[in-house]
């Protein structure tokens, strides 16, 4: 779909413009202009009083011979390219082989630093554009510049975390494109036969896993959540090429500018990141007892993570959510105090490798996935657990 106006008609009175409430549209020289705001959400055409807007149909990017390649972009943040790229080179890897094709990463920044780590774990090629421009990750520029390389290089799959940028730039740029998208997948697969990526995510609460595809589109295009793939080990030997772009940013308007980036100091060891996290739900009561928590992380050097209803309380900042409406995490230890193991907080945290379980209910869902459940009172067990592990 895109927004036409019939300057016939127009007779530039500026109700779509001051109707618009993305400030998608602007009075530029005797017309009005629709900027990559637009989600063409229609307000516009209703308010036009002499009908000069309209909605029509666009073509569609074709499936063609001409699309090739699977995509990963490589989001960084400070120089450094985050974690999540490189889990999805590894499965971008696997699919790639089913298709025959190579693997390719999209760098955006100033600065990056050891882009020689997106070779080592699987990509064939990386894209970099480099400009002080780009150091922030400023959307509008990401966007543009993604949309631009699509529409040039014409990959065959285009995967991304999603992570907070990737989930609000990634949806623009498939509707630049005029393709598909899944967002939050936790499982990607091909259909060698049809060359058609099956893109599985949880829907209605994580009560049923959806399979989609975008048959009549290229590229097939697909967000990922932190921690849903495992990295490959860096292969040392590997060779690949890294190809720099010239950024233009003539003709983009760039609607925010990011002030400050601000860390959140509560977190000490990042749940993402972690090795090891411990969690409380539900089951620890209130604030105060989340001391206890804390303090047996602190004994294992771990990350403290939570339930969601323990955030929804506020006994804990969103920061330290683990499920399907927080982080995605896969340590190699995770410790769950008080929490009953609804499906939503499965799906964030099930990976893990070994997993312990602290729960008074001996029904609780939560057994069905752990390594090693213990059943009794949390309030008893969590602090004989942090003496003995100071005592060693």
């Amino acid at each position: 779909m895109a927004i036409k106006i019939n300057p016939e008609k127009c007779t530039l009175c500026s109700i779509c413009v001051n109707t618009c409430p993305f400030g998608a549209l602007e009075l530029k020289e005797d017309k009005i202009v629709v900027n990559d705001r637009c989600t063409l959400c229609g307000a516009c055409q209703e308010a036009c009083p002499s009908e000069a807007i309209t909605l029509e149909e666009t073509q569609k990017t074709a499936v063609s011979s001409e699309h090739k390649g699977v995509w990963v972009f490589a989001e960084q943040r400070d120089g450094k390219v985050k974690s999540v790229s490189l889990e999805l080179l590894a499965k971008a890897r696997e699919l790639a082989a089913g298709l025959k094709t190579e693997v390719c990463a999209v760098c955006f920044g100033h600065g990056v630093q050891d882009l020689q780590q997106l070779i080592t774990h699987g990509a064939d090629k990386v894209f970099l554009v480099d400009s002080p421009d780009l150091s922030s990750n400023p959307e509008d520029y990401l966007t543009a510049q993604l949309s631009n390389l699509i529409q040039q290089y014409k990959p065959e799959i285009v995967l991304a975390g999603a992570t907070a940028l990737g989930r609000s730039f990634i949806p623009r740029v498939a509707a630049k494109v005029s393709c598909g998208l899944t967002a939050d997948c936790t499982g990607l697969e091909i259909d060698i036969e049809k060359r058609q990526l099956l893109q599985t995510r949880p829907t209605f609460g994580g009560n049923i896993m959806a399979t989609i595809i975008c048959p009549s589109s290229r590229p097939q295009m697909a967000t990922v959540r932190p921690r849903t793939f495992k990295k490959n080990a860096p292969d040392g030997g590997r060779q690949g090429q890294i190809i720099k772009l010239d950024f233009n940013k003539e003709g983009i308007t760039a609607h925010s500018q990011l002030l400050k980036f601000v860390e959140d100091v509560s977190e000490k060891v990042k749940l993402d990141e972690a090795d090891v996290i411990v969690a409380g739900g539900r089951g620890v009561g209130k604030t105060e007892n989340f001391q206890l928590i804390a303090e047996l992380a602190a004994a294992l050097g771990a990350a403290l993570g939570s339930s969601r209803p323990p955030v929804d309380e506020g006994w804990l900042p969103y920061s330290h959510q683990v499920g399907q409406t927080g982080k995605t995490v896969a340590p190699k230890l995770y410790i769950a105090c008080g929490i009953s193991g609804a499906v939503q907080h499965l799906a964030g945290m099930q990976t893990a490798d070994t997993i312990v379980a602290i729960n008074s209910d001996p029904s609780a869902p939560i057994f069905d996935i752990a390594t090693y459940g213990l059943v009794g009172d949390l309030f008893k067990i969590v602090p004989l657990l942090t003496q003995q592990l100071k005592r060693e």
